[in-house]
């Protein structure tokens, strides 16, 4: 069976998310969690894929109580990761600044978590990629900060907006940025669903 053709649940309100997997050529519902975000674990890869599974086995539970046990439900999460330290989405413009100035000339790493749960099989792993951002003025940081495109995502900015100005390059998947890496995604699902 063509995975397309499987009933898709998507755990998550991220647009980004939602826009990649319509790329893709999927059809789906979208369900968001509700529970808190609590971190158990402390290294990225490990806490991307603690959260996104957190959320995949809420939205599981409530769609196989609403009497569609047979759908795929998909759950992700992304950090971003700067000298060790985990940012998450900035609460107020000021860590929003704090965030970009302490991005720019440099390196830093985006992990998203994926859980794939179908029925009582299920798939979790995580993706990284290297990110480098180029120097950037203290105005051109509240300049971009004044789109307001930069306060609902990890690490403050989006690099699939404004941002792309400042990224000299990456290592590794694009779409793991914007939040969803969906080739891998895609390789998962074949191999899952393919008994």
């Amino acid at each position: 069976m063509n995975i397309r053709e499987y009933e898709i649940v998507l755990a998550s309100a991220s647009p980004r998310r939602r826009e990649l997997l319509e790329q893709a050529g999927f059809h789906f519902d979208v369900i968001p969690s509700k529970g808190k975000e609590i971190i158990k674990e402390t290294e990225p890869d490990r806490i991307v894929m603690q959260l996104s599974e957190d959320k995949a086995e809420e939205v599981a539970g409530a769609v196989k109580e609403s009497g569609r046990g047979d759908a795929v439900v998909i759950g992700a999460d992304t950090v971003v990761v700067n000298g060790g330290k985990i940012l998450g989405k900035p609460s107020d413009r000021q860590e929003a600044f704090n965030m970009i100035s302490g991005l720019r000339n440099g390196c830093h790493y985006v992990y998203t978590g994926v859980t794939i749960i179908y029925k009582d099989k299920r798939r979790c792993f995580a993706e990284k990629t290297r990110v480098r951002v180029c120097a950037m003025s203290d105005s051109e940081i509240w300049e971009y900060i004044d789109t307001g495109e930069c306060m609902d995502k990890a690490g403050a900015y989006g690099i699939q907006g404004r941002f792309a100005e400042y990224v000299t390059g990456i290592d590794g998947d694009y779409n793991n940025v914007v939040g969803l890496p969906v080739a891998r995604l895609i390789s998962e699902l074949k191999d899952l669903l393919k008994d």
